[in-house]
């Protein structure tokens, strides 16, 4: 999370620019009639939010104004699909500029950087483990859980870097060159928490993810008939 002193008025324009026609879009597509009539949904979304922003919560901040913590929201795409995780995902956002931990004007830059770019690398790799109709659930959840939290968050922090090398507010660490090495030490803890969420509603309640296709992963096996028989 980054702190609106470190970013130009230009990207904090651009920030809103980009996530404030997502957010419209993502109201629009929004299931409110099945969320209004289904108290299942309700109880997941409202559980939802509650437990990202707590996650949220849990955060680091520096004194230059940067903040890190865990983004948690490809769990929350695979379990509520894109358009409830991005309104979600702003809840959330909302809670925490209630206690004062972010920034009213960097709003729309970390709810790019945070909500829109992880929900759309979690959308992307679910297409394209549906386009491949795998029937191992296994690879729904490394692909769609461990391996998109890791690329989330790795996108996350590159383009979080970028956009302060760009607006030349922020100094930079001499030590930029070794930064490689602590990558792992975000994405995997990222790609770990993610995972295991998934895993665990793979096999407890899978009814719970949108965006997992229980009639062809949990189905048993079909098998020829014995001629014999």
């Amino acid at each position: 999370m980054i702190s609106a002193a470190l970013l130009s008025p230009e990207s904090l324009m651009g920030g809103w620019l980009l996530y404030v026609p997502v957010l419209i879009w993502a109201m629009l597509r929004a299931p409110w009639v099945e969320l209004f009539t289904d108290s299942r949904r309700q109880h997941l979304l409202f559980g939802t939010v509650f437990a990202l922003f707590l996650l949220w919560l849990v955060r680091r901040d520096f004194d230059t104004g940067v903040s890190y913590h865990f983004i948690g929201m490809t769990a929350v795409t695979l379990l509520l699909d894109w358009p409830l995780a991005i309104v979600g995902g702003l809840i959330a956002q909302l809670g925490l500029l209630a206690l004062g931990r972010q920034d009213l004007a960097a709003l729309g830059v970390n709810g790019v950087l945070l909500i829109l770019l992880p929900v759309a690398v979690t959308e992307a790799c679910a297409w394209l483990v549906e386009r491949a109709q795998p029937r191992n659930p296994f690879v729904y959840i490394f692909c769609s859980g461990f391996f998109a939290a890791a690329l989330s968050a790795l996108l996350c922090l590159l383009c979080a870097l970028g956009l302060l090398w760009f607006d030349e507010r922020f100094a930079m660490p001499e030590w930029l060159e070794d930064f490689v090495g602590y990558l792992w030490l975000i994405i995997f803890p990222e790609a770990f928490i993610n995972g295991m969420v998934i895993s665990a509603l793979v096999v407890f309640c899978p009814e719970w993810l949108e965006t997992f296709n229980r009639t062809r992963y949990l189905s048993a096996p079909w098998k020829d008939e014995d001629p014999r028989s």
